[in-house]
Formats: structure tokens, C-alpha cells, sequence
């Protein structure tokens, strides 16, 4: 019965609609996108084409602002691929739900594995631990982002000869607001909300390091101090345990 067309279709509309909200926020970024490529002369098919088979906003930014400043095609591949490594850990937390699919499905969605995608299949996974991970409800998530992400991309590069100052409109900042608003009720421990101030205050720190190092710092630095701390404590508390039972 977890396997039938219509249980599939359901999940799928789930994906759908869990995202939505995301995806209202996305559009402003999308069109701000566009509207970068459209400022910095690069053509609306080099625009699409990077939407299309890229499909990471940041890097995505990244990129044509080095591309905009004429940098070479080496340096602006090293940038992305930084920008692009907090993807291998949204990988990692979701390896175990997914061994059971083919090479073919795991690298569909590995390419569709965007963090707003990857913050909504969390939160259902949060949310319905009794339910096995649903790869219908994947594909409606990152579905709906996908195809929301080429069309304000292109809406933006026609527009953009209308705006002026893209960047001076901060349509950007709705990204940073829905994702608070997702983040924020996974935040259920101590550890969690050390993680949480940890990749802040970090990021704040370090954010003059060039091609937004900060984002990977942050991660990298909220995720070790949390976790060592958790194992530590847990040591301490088995050797209490063991203390007493020998006692």
C-alpha cells in the first residue's frame, strides 16, 4: 500500500505544498538572479543554461559576479564548488534514508538537494518518525523548486534592464527570513541551539572571507564544537554508570 499510484500522488503533492512556502520566498531571488545576469551582459541562455543544470542559488551568484568581473573559468569553478560544500553534509544526515533507491534515483536527487528541499524533508522526517522516507515527497519538493527557480530566473534577466541597482532592492533578504522560520522550530535541544549561535556568530566573524568562505567555516565550526561536546558528555555520563555499577 506505500507504493501505490495514489499514496505517491498524495506525497507528492505534500512535497509540493510543505515547500510552498519557501518557494514564494525563492521568487524574489530567483528574479534578482536574472536581473544580475541581465546587468552583467551575460546572455539569457548562459542565464537559463545555469539554472537549468547548475541549480544552486548561491553559487549561482557567486558565479556570475565573478564571471560579471571577468575571472577565470578555474578560479570561478573552485568558488562554486566551496560555496557548495554544505551540501555534502545535508548528504550525509540523509545517506541512510535513501540506500535503498537505485544509482540513477540518488543522483536525481543529489542534484536536486537544495537547502530548501533538504529543510523540508527534515522537517517531516522530524515530524513523522513513524514514516519511512518518502522519495514521492522528495520529488515534489525539489520539483516545485526546480521549475519555480528557471522561470524567475528567466522573468528576472527580461526585467532586469527595468531595475536598476538589483542588489540595492533587497529582495535577497526573503531567503534569509523564510529560513529562520524554518530552522528555528527544529531547535528542540541545548545542542541545537549552541549549533544555531554557533554558525551566527561565526559567520558574522568571518564574513569578509572572500568567496563566501563564511558559510562553510560557520558549518563546519557549529557542527564539530556541538558534537564533540555531545559524545564528551556522553563518555562522562557512561563513566558515572560504570563508576556505580562496579560500586
Amino acid at each position: 500500500m506505500l507504493t501505490s499510484p495514489k499514496l505517491n500522488l498524495l506525497s507528492l503533492l505534500a512535497g509540493a505544498r510543505d515547500t510552498l512556502p519557501l518557494v514564494l520566498a525563492a521568487v524574489p531571488f530567483g528574479i534578482l538572479f536574472g536581473a544580475l545576469c541581465q546587468a552583467f551582459g551575460l546572455p539569457l541562455a548562459l542565464c537559463l543554461a545555469m539554472s537549468i543544470f547548475v541549480f544552486a542559488g548561491s553559487s549561482q551568484f557567486v558565479a556570475v559576479n565573478l564571471l560579471g568581473m571577468g575571472t577565470p573559468w578555474f578560479i570561478v569553478v573552485c568558488a562554486t564548488f566551496v560555496v557548495n560544500l554544505r551540501h555534502m553534509m545535508y548528504s550525509a544526515s540523509l545517506m541512510h534514508h535513501v540506500r535503498r533507491f537505485t544509482l540513477i534515483q540518488r543522483a536525481l536527487m543529489a542534484f536536486g538537494l537544495t537547502d530548501e528541499t533538504f529543510a523540508t524533508v527534515l522537517n517531516r522526517l522530524n515530524r513523522h518518525k513513524d514514516q519511512p522516507f518518502s522519495g514521492a515527497y522528495y520529488l515534489g519538493s525539489f520539483g516545485l523548486m526546480y521549475s519555480n527557480w528557471i522561470l524567475c530566473s528567466g522573468v528576472g534577466f527580461i526585467l532586469g534592464s527595468q531595475l536598476e541597482d538589483p542588489l540595492g532592492w533587497g529582495l535577497d533578504v526573503a531567503m534569509v527570513v523564510a529560513f529562520i522560520g524554518i530552522v528555528s522550530p527544529l531547535l528542540i535541544n541545548k545542542m541545537m541551539w549552541l549549533s544555531a549561535v554557533l554558525s551566527g556568530g561565526v559567520a558574522v566573524l568571518t564574513y569578509d572571507l572572500p568567496f563566501q568562505m563564511s558559510i562553510l567555516v560557520s558549518s563546519i565550526i557549529a557542527i564539530i564544537i556541538p558534537t564533540w561536546l555531545t559524545f564528551r558528555m556522553k563518555n562522562k555520563k557512561r563513566s558515572l554508570l560504570q563508576e556505580g555499577a562496579e560500586g
